[in-house]
């Protein structure tokens, strides 16, 4: 498995189908939420298997100077293998890049024991996003 930066019309459109199997067709986000208005201004990732076949998925903004990481999914024939921490690694790696301090993303109540197991933090109440139960979590970084 790796974790590509998205280049080229090629990868981002692998990017999105991983989104939009996981999300619309898994999950049932309505695909008006799930591809939103932030596409263009974010850094996007996408995870290759070893046959070079789209797994998972990811972006990143900076906002007010901290990395927020968005959209993170992996297909269900590839999760519980480390592939979502191998994404989580990529956008840490390219939000520090660009001098943040502090990471932060709004987890789906489910995931908060993997985000845990890689040093995030809840620092909310649970809220919805899209109808599913979320809490935002936080991670200092150098």
């Amino acid at each position: 498995m790796n974790v590509q930066l998205v280049t080229t019309k090629e990868q981002l459109e692998d990017a999105y189908s991983v989104r939009r199997t996981v999300f619309v067709h898994e999950q049932h986000v309505p695909l008006e939420i799930e591809i939103d208005q932030f596409e263009d201004e974010a850094t996007h990732v996408v995870l290759y298997d070893d046959n070079e076949e789209p797994i998972g998925a990811a972006r990143v903004r900076v906002l007010d100077g901290i990395g927020k990481l968005e959209r993170i999914c992996v297909l269900s024939t590839a999760r519980k293998k480390g592939a979502g921490k191998l994404i989580v690694n990529k956008l840490e790696e390219i939000a520090t890049s660009q001098g943040v301090s502090k990471i932060k993303l709004n987890a789906q109540t489910h995931a908060i024991p993997f985000y845990e197991s890689l040093d995030y933090k809840t620092v909310s109440d649970v809220f919805l996003d899209a109808d599913m139960p979320h809490v935002t979590m936080v991670k200092e970084v150098n």
